[in-house]
């Protein structure tokens, strides 16, 4: 069977007909012609046909680029992101964390001259406009050719309102070039300024002010800005307020491109461009031709906020804070939230640690081997140019980058980066010359960059930055309020370590008073005679403890004071071993010191658990405040970008604080609700015990100053660690040193000759406008003159005398004129014994001129 085949082939057309027949036979199949008209009957046909197939893809166009618009309501609540400002307790601002820097202020209080600047340069009919200029879009079309053949970015002439609806909604890509990203970055914010422009219509006036408020906190000015006000901040470190004709119109100019207008660099052009917007704002009636004359007749002076010592010194602190918020609230909160953080520092004090303890640390570093050269240039060559590539000076210090430009005749020469050139001072060329003998790399050839410090006399000295590492943390000890903290010599070099909060170290002797005050609660007192003798204690693990003195010396029956005061270790384990290390452990705990991970061995005694500086300078701040258990606080309190307090450290009820005054009222009076860790004669007792080691034990240095001080030094096993915690009546400072990666420091590097003269020099300028004034005494502390030496009664052969705190009953008294007994030794012995027979009770073994005050190892040893 043949079948027939209805399609005809292209030879087949009709060439008069241009027919297409589709389909079986007849005229029920569907057929399209071109038909018999004209040529240009067709061309319109097809033009149409082109012109359908364009709507259409307009029509797809505008529908896609309408997907994901927010709706009126958004538009409405819209609220930028913000950043979190941290202020000092004195109202300094020290930080500010954000992922776009931005201080939200309402029109309201913007300056007219500043709303005008950028209304004049940026979009000069925004107030008669509904959202889009349409002359200005025809321009930007028309020059959409002309950016193509030239290369340039397809640039747009966009109002206020696509700019606001750019910037803050649909995301302006940077990086988006070409003629369609341009035409839909352009369609979307068009529609988005049409939908702002709807949603505050019924404002009127205010509506336009609502838009213009939400540009002037968006738009982003360079400089880590986003908006006027941190512009203002950042460039000129003025509130809005303050800022002036001159310094408003230079902000105006840079949205289109703030890298093209940075000063110093675009000096000119900055100038320039900004005079260009004081003419605009000129022509639109905006100001006089005086201001205008005066305005461009300004300087451009810009500053660099939040870069100054106080600033730099504070960037441990800082960091601190930002672990807590981040933590308790996430980082979404702090870097946009716009939280204000009242915190506890004290930018005084803390400028003063910072200094005193990196002086403390070159101090050391000084006193050890010099480590050669930065680096070696051409002193031929351009030495400017060479200085600037070298690693900058660490902030804080008043170093220069200098090189070694001649070495002639025992005499070294340096310039530094400011041009000026003088001799190496004769001490800092021998220190060099020391190390160049064990390593000739190390030496001061022609060449080499070193970091210098100037004199008064043009002379300079060398300088290094130490490899020894350090912290201080200074408290209010009745509130444990952290008025200072440095986690190290600089945060750039601790790569984010804060070692006052996180470093685990042994705190060596400094953790005796602990010991002490768990003994004075056992029925101890500070007159007690322990005997100071050879300890052989089984350590449990098979092995035996046998802790020596750092002198490697015993001194027999000394009393409790005066071991603490000269840090005997032989003493300290001897009381740890008749109490048991478990109560030891549990006073650590019962202080802050140490957490249940901690295990309860004798070694404790001596410092041998891990902690940190700023749990132990808290403990220490217990024993000042009469025993009462504080936490150590850097946040007082946080609001959040409506001023709402969402945090506030003091929980504690006060009716009365907000009631009106009348004449005769007494202030209110807040409840105590710290709770009692540590009696309070024991306390004091440790706090007078303190004392003695400042006035005549380990840390006599501090003495100096002469005010009421107390504290305790400690050095661990191997010199690895040096600690200085100490107080006055309403302060305690907390001082550590050591490396890393714990290693040596050298013999006789102890917490008094490292820390303890970090304490004094940052004790000596906190106090200087301060007076005197004594440590409070409690209620039922008796004060008795006794024997220094033999811990009773002063007789007839008594050489010193002390004025010891005692508990109610537990003094020595005419009938027992000695200490209550000898605690250790072959077997206790009460001289009360003795003093039955009616004779004087024998003086106890004379330490062998223990008064030579050895340096304290305190600790493991």
């Amino acid at each position: 069977m043949r079948r027939n085949n209805s399609y005809q082939t292209h030879d087949s057309w009709d060439d008069d007909d241009h027919d297409y027949d589709r389909g079986g036979g007849g005229g029920g199949g569907f057929r399209f012609s071109l038909g018999d008209g004209p040529l240009w009957r067709k061309i319109l046909i097809g033009v149409a046909m082109l012109a359908g197939v364009g709507m259409l893809a307009v029509v797809g166009f505008i529908i896609a680029a309408l997907q994901g618009l927010p709706s009126l309501s958004d538009l409405q609540d819209y609220q930028p992101p913000v950043s979190s400002r941290v202020h000092a307790g004195d109202g300094a601002l020290v930080a500010e964390f954000a992922e776009e820097q931005r201080v939200f202020v309402p029109i309201d209080q913007i300056p007219d001259h500043v709303k005008n600047a950028f209304v004049a340069v940026e979009d000069a009919r925004f107030f008669e406009h509904s959202g889009l200029d349409y002359q200005g879009l025809a321009r930007a079309v028309l020059r959409i050719p002309l950016d193509v053949i030239q290369g340039n970015r397809i640039q747009g002439a966009s109002t206020i309102t696509q700019q606001v609806a750019g910037n803050m909604l649909t995301g302006r890509a940077s990086s988006c070039d070409g003629v369609i990203c341009a035409v839909w970055t352009k369609l979307r914010e068009g529609l988005v300024a049409q939908r702002i422009e709807r949603a505050f219509a019924s404002q009127g006036e205010d509506g336009k002010q609502r838009i213009l408020e939400l540009y002037l906190n968006e738009i982003y000015l360079g400089n880590r800005a986003f908006g006027v006000a941190a512009a203002a901040l950042n460039y000129f470190d003025k509130p809005l307020a303050e800022l002036t004709v001159s310094e408003a119109a230079y902000l105006s100019i840079l949205p289109k491109g703030p890298a093209n207008y940075q000063l110093p660099r675009h000096r000119e052009r900055a100038i320039d461009r900004r005079n260009y917007a004081i003419g605009r704002m000129l022509e639109r009636g905006y100001i006089t031709e005086a201001q205008a004359a005066e305005a461009r007749a300004a300087d451009l002076v810009t500053t660099n906020r939040l870069s100054g010592d106080q600033f730099v010194a504070a960037s441990h602190f800082v960091e601190e804070i930002r672990r807590q918020v981040e933590s308790q609230y996430g980082s979404d909160a702090l870097l946009r939230g716009g939280l204000s953080i009242r915190s506890t520092l004290d930018t005084g004090l803390q400028l003063t640690a910072a200094r005193a303890l990196r002086q403390g640390l070159e101090e050391y570093d000084r006193r050890h081997a010099w480590r050669g050269p930065l680096s070696a240039g051409d002193a031929a060559g351009d030495v400017q140019a060479q200085l600037r590539e070298a690693n900058a000076p660490p902030a804080l210090s008043n170093w220069v980058r200098a090189m070694v430009t001649r070495v002639s005749g025992g005499v070294t020469t340096l310039t530094d980066e400011n041009g000026s050139t003088g001799r190496l001072n004769g001490d800092d060329a021998q220190w060099a010359a020391q190390a160049a003998r064990r390593n000739r790399e190390l030496g001061l050839r022609s060449g080499a960059i070193v970091y210098a410090a100037r004199g008064s006399n043009g002379g300079y000295r060398l300088k290094q930055i130490p490899e020894i590492q350090g912290a201080l943390v200074a408290m209010d000890p009745h509130t444990g309020r952290v008025l200072a903290m440095v986690g190290g010599y600089s945060l750039e070099q601790s790569t984010g370590l804060n070692r006052a909060t996180q470093a685990m170290r042994q705190p060596g002797s400094s953790f005796k008073p602990i010991v002490y005050a768990s003994a004075l609660d056992f029925g101890l007192t500070p007159a007690t005679l322990i005997d100071d003798g050879p300890l052989d204690i089984e350590a449990g693990d098979g092995t035996n403890w046998s802790p020596e003195n750092y002198s490697r010396e015993f001194y027999g029956p000394t009393t409790m004071r005066r071991g603490l005061e000269l840090s005997r270790n032989a003493m300290t384990a001897r009381i740890a071993y008749e109490m048991g290390p478990e109560r030891v452990l549990d006073y650590g705990r019962r202080l802050g010191i140490y957490d249940e991970r901690t295990q309860p061995v004798f070694s404790l005694a001596l410092g041998a658990g891990e902690t940190t500086l700023l749990r132990m300078t808290t403990a220490y701040g217990m024993f000042v405040n009469g025993g009462r258990w504080i936490q150590p606080i850097v946040i007082d309190r946080i609001q959040d970008r409506t001023g709402r307090s969402v945090f506030r450290r003091d929980q504690r009820e006060c009716p009365n604080c907000t009631a009106e005054w009348r004449g005769g009222m007494r202030a209110p009076t807040l409840p105590d609700t710290r709770q009692q860790v540590i009696d309070p004669v024991t306390a004091y007792q440790i706090v007078s015990m303190a004392e003695g080691v400042v006035l005549r034990g380990t840390a006599t240095s501090v003495n100096a100053l002469g005010f009421p001080l107390g504290g305790k030094t400690g050095t661990t096993n191997d010199y690895k660690d040096a600690w200085f915690i100490g107080f006055s009546p309403d302060l305690v400072v907390g001082v550590w040193a050591g490396f890393d990666t714990p290693r040596d420091m050298g013999e006789g590097e102890t917490g008094g000759r490292i820390a303890a003269p970090i304490f004094r020099d940052f004790m000596r300028v906190a106090l200087e406008d301060t007076q005197p004034t004594p440590f409070r005494i409690p209620s039922g502390v008796r004060l008795v003159r006794i024997d220094a030496i033999t811990g009773g009664l002063p007789t007839v052969n008594t050489t010193q005398t002390l004025l010891e705190a005692f508990r109610p009953d537990s003094e020595p008294t005419a009938g027992a004129s000695s200490s209550p007994f000898v605690f250790g030794g072959t077997a206790p012995i009460d001289p009360r014994v003795l003093s039955a027979l009616g004779e004087d009770v024998p003086t106890p073994q004379q330490p062998q001129q223990q008064e030579q005050q050895a340096e304290d190892l305190g600790g493991l040893y």
